[in-house]
Parts: structure tokens; C-alpha cells; sequence
């Protein structure tokens, strides 16, 4: 178990003497470090890591408050407590300003230090584990292949990072394309299961005849040519994660034995008359309306809320635009690799233009616009005219030549300021020409679209943009 190291900074030897006597006793999981000024204080924590300090604030050459901003500058997580006398109160408080964690005068009770290092102690594990799990939220996702900054992206990556911990049945809804089997595969890594097997099952690839014995297994004598007991996935799967792609896709036949595993945690193989117990984590994917498909008795509602404990929602790449040059970025790399080649990379104008259009098949159409750009460029820096097979390219002029679009106040405009404004044309635009087109009908502009109502509706605030207004 690693020990907290503790710095005590104090002038005075026998306080700083008697402070270690005292801390060591009371706290034997504290490492002591005492030091009689600031300046060796610094020269000690240029080479060692501290988790706390206890700092008197009038010392001789730099004080108190000047080395807690070295501290704290070095460390903005460290948990720092003052020492003061009676009449430094507004001292004391001006370092709570600066970022002290708390104070106490001269001279004290051993009660009231302990209470004090006590919470500061307790107050430094808790901001350090926050801090590593802040830390692997951010690297596990993009190490599992996810990039992006953008608001909807990391609500996504939040929400992927809290239902992993569960053990609960996951439903991953989102459009084609949006990453819904790279999240289920993410779910697994992060979660306790990781060291156990993930199983990917696409259920529309499987004959409806033999999806039953592909799933729970059979034994011998339960049809022609049973020769031998078989496993089912589900055993196979056994202390994993079984992954059920397209799930709105799957046998009403088969819904029935699905809800009975999830109720009962247990497996019936074909052809024989004992269960057998399985524990198995069920993550099902679909891009369908399942609750269309509920009402059309194309998919049993029973079995919709069992798979519908968690519902995790894909983004889609409209919701993600800003994104996109990170995508870009990062799929260039990975086609580079794949042909063997040397890594490319897409100018100003071509992410402006990719940013500006529709993409109906999100990341996977991105990929493949990335895929045909890097081929059939000639160059090592992609430009608009290597991508001239978008279906729908950009509706305003993008020719590099010209740099009257963004010059203001005779300077030339700043590449984000241009990159913001462009695309904020574009929305509104392309959202104008959409609800003229539906008569202010958000539903059905969703639809003609390929955005989601949501997305619709968040971008159509953000830009204060009313259907009212069309109707």
C-alpha cells in the first residue's frame, strides 16, 4: 500500500521536531518530511512527489504563501494546511484564497491537528482517485478507438465509463455507423469481465433454423446428424460478455428462449430436458425502433425491457461535427497503415468541406471518404479536388486561391475563427432549407435528413432557430 508523504515546512526545530513525533505516532501510514525553509522545500519537491504539506506561513526569506503557489503550481491536487499565529488571521484566510485546503494557529491542540490532517488526508485520497479515473475515462475510450472532444461525445464517453462498471444488460441504440460494436466491445475491456470471453453474434447472419442450437447448444439425438454434444455461445460465453448485434432482427421464436435466459440466468440446450446455469453478461445492439416494432408484434415487450435495463445512445456524426477533423486525423493514419503508406494528411479546405456536409452513414461514410481520398490522391496533403465524389459537396466556395472570404478588418481571418463561422453558415443554412422544405416540421425534417430529433432540436436552439417560423 503506498504511504502519503506529508511536508512539514517550519522554521522553528523543535515545532517541526515535535509535529513529526506527534504525525508519525498518530498516522503510522504517513510518511513525516521536515524542512526549515521554502527554499529547500522546493529543491526537495523538484526531485520527490508530496500528497500533502503543512506550511508555516511566516518564515524567514520566501514565506509560507509564496511557496503554497510554487506548491500548488507544481501540484494542483495537493491538499495544503497552514500554520499561523493569532494574528495572521487575514493571512490565513488570503491562503484559503489561494488555494489552501485549511489553517490552524499557534499554538494548538494535538486534537485539533489530527482532525485537520485527519480530513486533509481523506480529502487527498478522494482528489487523487478522481483524478485517475478522470485520467482512464480519457485514455481507455480513445485506446479502444473512440476520438472526439465535442460535448456529445464526451457526455457519450461518461455515460460508456459509468455502465461499464455495472453488471446490468446494456441496449446500445444509434444510427448505422455510428460505432455501436466498437462501444459493446468497449463496455466488455472496461468492465470486470474483461479477462473473460467476448462473443459477437450478428443474429440476422445465422439461419432462424440454427440460431437456437448456435445459441444454447445441443445434444446428441436432438436432430439428425447430433452426433455429439455441442456448446451453445451462452456457455461459451460463460463469465464474459455475449454480444447480440441487431437484436431487433432477431426470431420471434427466439425471443421467447432470449427472455427466459435473461429471467432466469439459466440455458436449455436443444433436444435435452435439464438447464443449466450460465452467467453471462448480454449487450444487444440495433438501429431500429424497437417500440415501432413492439407495436407492429414484431418484438415482445417483455423482452424489450429486460434488454432495456441501460440504454446507451450512440452519437451520431451530426452531433459531432466539430470532431471531425480528429476523425479524419486518425482514420488518415490507420488507411496509411493498412496500404503501407506515408501518412497523409487533409488540408484546411478539404476538412472545411467534410465538415459541411451531411453524413447519413456517419463514421463508416466518413471512413470511406478518408479510404477513397487517401487511394486516389496523388499527394501527401489531400485537398477539396481529391474528394470530388462526395455526393453532396459544400455549398459555398472553397476555392484556396481566393482569400477574400476571409479576410476582415484587412487582416486575414484566424483558421478557427473561419473554420466556426463556415460552418455556423452552413447550419444555418442547410436548417433554414429544411424546415421550408417541411413546413416547420421538425419530425419530418429529422427524417429527411438523417439527424435525430434531438440533434435536430439542439442544434436548431443553439442557433435560436424556431419552426414556428416556417409554418
Amino acid at each position: 500500500m503506498t504511504r502519503n508523504r506529508l511536508l512539514i515546512v517550519d522554521d522553528e526545530t523543535d515545532m517541526r521536531n515535535g509535529l513529526q513525533r506527534l504525525l508519525s505516532r498518530e498516522f503510522p501510514g504517513l510518511q513525516v518530511v521536515t524542512l526549515p525553509d521554502a527554499e529547500q522545500a522546493i529543491s526537495y519537491c523538484e526531485k520527490e512527489t508530496i500528497d500533502l504539506a503543512l506550511l508555516d506561513i511566516k518564515m524567514p526569506g520566501m514565506n509560507g504563501l509564496d511557496l503554497l503557489k510554487y506548491l500548488l503550481g507544481k501540484d494542483p491536487w495537493l491538499t495544503a494546511v497552514m500554520m499561523t499565529g493569532y494574528g495572521s488571521i487575514e493571512t490565513a484566510v488570503e491562503a484559503i484564497k489561494l488555494g489552501a485546503y485549511d489553517f490552524i494557529t499557534k499554538p494548538f491542540e494535538k486534537e485539533v491537528i489530527f482532525r485537520t490532517l485527519s480530513k486533509a488526508i481523506e480529502r487527498n485520497r478522494l482528489l487523487r482517485e478522481n483524478s485517475t479515473l478522470k485520467q482512464q475515462i480519457c485514455e481507455k475510450p480513445q485506446s479502444l478507438g473512440f476520438t472526439g472532444q465535442s460535448p456529445a461525445f464526451l457526455r457519450f464517453r461518461d455515460n460508456l465509463e459509468a455502465v461499464a462498471r455495472t453488471n446490468y444488460t446494456v441496449l446500445v441504440r444509434g444510427e448505422s455507423g455510428t460505432g455501436k460494436e466498437l462501444t459493446a466491445r468497449a463496455i466488455h475491456q472496461l468492465s470486470d469481465r474483461r479477462a473473460q470471453p467476448l462473443i459477437m453474434v450478428n443474429c440476422p447472419a445465422i439461419p432462424e433454423q440454427l440460431l437456437e442450437s448456435e445459441l444454447f447448444g445441443y445434444v446428441r439425438g436432438a436432430f439428425t446428424n447430433a452426433n455429439q454434444d455441442q456448446e451453445g455461445l451462452f456457455s461459451a460465453a460463460n463469465g464474459g460478455t455475449l454480444c447480440l448485434d441487431e437484436i431487433g432482427d432477431l426470431p420471434f421464436a427466439i425471443q421467447s428462449k432470449l427472455l427466459r435466459v435473461l429471467q432466469e440466468r439459466e440455458i436449455k440446450p436443444l433436444g435435452s430436458t435439464r438447464t443449466i446455469k450460465v452467467d453471462v453478461r448480454i449487450i444487444a445492439l440495433t438501429n431500429l425502433n424497437l417500440e415501432k416494432m413492439i407495436a407492429d408484434r414484431l418484438f415482445r415487450e417483455d423482452l424489450f425491457y429486460r434488454l432495456n435495463a441501460v440504454t446507451l445512445v450512440t452519437p451520431s456524426l451530426a452531433e459531432m461535427i466539430d470532431d471531425i477533423p480528429l476523425l479524419v486525423a486518425q482514420l488518415t493514419k490507420k488507411v496509411c497503415a493498412e496500404l503501407d503508406l506515408p501518412l497523409k494528411r487533409f488540408d484546411q479546405w478539404a476538412l472545411t468541406a467534410l465538415m459541411s456536409r451531411a453524413w447519413p452513414g456517419n463514421v463508416r461514410e466518413l471512413e470511406n471518404v478518408v479510404r477513397r481520398a487517401v487511394i486516389f490522391s496523388p499527394k501527401d496533403l489531400i485537398s477539396v479536388s481529391d474528394i470530388h465524389f462526395i455526393e453532396n459537396p459544400p455549398k459555398f466556395s472553397l476555392d484556396p486561391t481566393s482569400g477574400e472570404d476571409f479576410m476582415h478588418s484587412g487582416t486575414f481571418e484566424a483558421y478557427k475563427d473561419a473554420k466556426d463561422r463556415i460552418v455556423d453558415d452552413f447550419t444555418c443554412n442547410y436548417v433554414a432549407a429544411l424546415l421550408k422544405k417541411t413546413g416547420g416540421n421538425v419530425s419530418q425534417g429529422a427524417k429527411l435528413s438523417g439527424i435525430s430529433r434531438v440533434a435536430l432540436q439542439k442544434i436548431m436552439k443553439r442557433r435560436h432557430i424556431s419552426g414556428a417560423e416556417y409554418r
